[in-house]
């Protein structure tokens, strides 16, 4: 049976077009250094290593919002500041300073180039668990849609996100190619949404046999994905072979 030709693709975001652990560091600093500003005696009493602790005791204790960090980073900020006997605690400043800091990331230096090159041909969405902000990380442009955990209820590797980006893109799941760096909420939960698959594999790690079948594409870079689209797919609308 031939292979659906493709007409858009969905595209993770940390750590598939930039590394996202510096920009998270950098916000947990910025956090901190306006804390021992402002309120030391919370800087004092959760420290950055502190504070860590605290987010993932509220992501296991509220799994009803598995699928939104940015509530979970909210509530972090409310228990730091009343364990310390502050019941109003300036969560929207802190926040901004997160959330500015955290969206201050440095994309490879393949991504930018490769965007360009396939958003000129098709409709691509972002679809992340994350927080990422395109606006102001200034790549906006490049994006038909923005497909977040947070505004779905669901997070990857759920089907039903992959499914509402299909909708929003208004293809269907097998006419579309899913991009990123996970295996698992990338690869395995795009491939059970029904979705094709491409596993942007940076480091050149072997695939998780526990997962099942390899990804349609093992590339590492998104260099090579725009190599690949050039080759094998003909720009939407154009006829094969011309």
């Amino acid at each position: 049976m031939p292979v659906p030709t493709l007409l858009a693709l969905t595209l993770d975001l940390d750590d598939t077009l930039w590394p996202v652990l510096p920009a998270l560091q950098r916000a947990d600093q910025a956090v901190d250094v306006w804390l021992r500003q402002h309120h030391p005696d919370v800087a004092r009493a959760w420290p950055i290593a502190a504070m860590r602790e605290l987010r993932e005791q509220v992501a296991a204790d509220r799994l009803d919002l598995a699928h939104d960090f940015t509530s979970q980073r909210r509530l972090t900020l409310q228990h730091a500041f009343a364990a310390c006997g502050i019941a109003a605690a300036p969560v929207d400043a802190l926040w901004e300073i997160y959330f500015a800091a955290r969206n201050s990331v440095e994309l490879y230096p393949d991504s930018l180039p490769a965007l360009r090159r396939i958003t000129a041909r098709w409709p691509l969405a972002s679809l992340t668990n994350g927080n990422a902000d395109l606006q102001r990380i200034g790549i906006r442009a490049h994006f038909a849609h923005h497909i977040c955990a947070r505004d779905s209820g669901v997070a990857k590797p759920d089907p039903r996100i992959f499914l509402a980006a299909a909708e929003r893109l208004g293809v269907a799941p097998d006419r579309i190619l899913h991009v990123g760096d996970d295996p698992e909420m990338d690869v395995a939960g795009a491939r059970n949404a029904g979705l094709r698959t491409a596993w942007i594999n940076r480091d050149g790690q072997p695939w998780p046999a526990e997962l099942g079948a390899p990804p349609e594409l093992d590339l590492r870079d998104m260099t090579a994905l725009a190599d690949w689209l050039d080759a094998q797919h003909p720009a939407v609308g154009t006829p094969p072979g011309t």
